[in-house]
């Protein structure tokens, strides 16, 4: 991990920098119904299939009304395009799914949360991979669509933005691919 990454790591360890980047960089109406008073950092560390442990991601839960909404924000700060990230944030989702079911801290309807993933992304091209599972996934017969993961992530491409701009944080480009 280089020195850039771990800066990001820092700052996004503070519920300050996520409510900052819950309201300036994504444009949902919903997000002004969360209750950002309520941010809480979760454990971002489990062990996945192949035995690796991932540690460096950042888990946070915040009130939506009486119920918990879970953002998981995959800070991976890399100089070229994961044409598979989704397929990592898919992994990473269920990985969460599977920590909240075994340590029984679902809710009492025992049905699992909602994540929103986000993916800051700050390297040199701008992102032009699929930000949708579906996206690379090959043509089936339509019988079979139903049976495949579709899981999209929020990716904000810091170079498509103009730090120089006077314009709101939201209106800067926050990019929502759906390839």
């Amino acid at each position: 991990m280089d020195d850039h990454d771990t800066s990001y790591r820092l700052l996004f360890s503070h519920a300050e920098m996520v409510r900052d980047l819950l309201t300036g960089f994504v444009p949902e109406s919903w997000i002004a119904e969360l209750d950002l008073n309520s941010l809480e950092k979760m454990n971002g560390s489990y062990v996945s299939d192949d035995l690796r442990s991932r540690h460096n991601d950042a888990i946070w839960r915040v009130r939506w009304g009486q119920e918990w909404i879970y953002i998981y924000l995959l800070l991976e700060f890399q100089s070229t395009v994961d044409r598979f990230m989704p397929v990592r944030i898919l992994t990473y989702t269920g990985l969460l799914y599977q920590d909240l079911v075994r340590r029984q801290e679902l809710d009492n309807s025992r049905k699992l949360p909602p994540v929103l993933p986000i993916v800051l992304y700050n390297g040199a091209a701008r992102w032009r991979a699929p930000t949708r599972v579906s996206g690379l996934i090959q043509s089936s017969p339509e019988a079979l669509a139903e049976f495949q993961p579709d899981q999209a992530l929020l990716l904000i491409d810091e170079g498509a933005f103009d730090m120089d701009e006077p314009a709101p944080l939201a209106s800067l480009g926050t990019q929502r691919k759906l390839t």
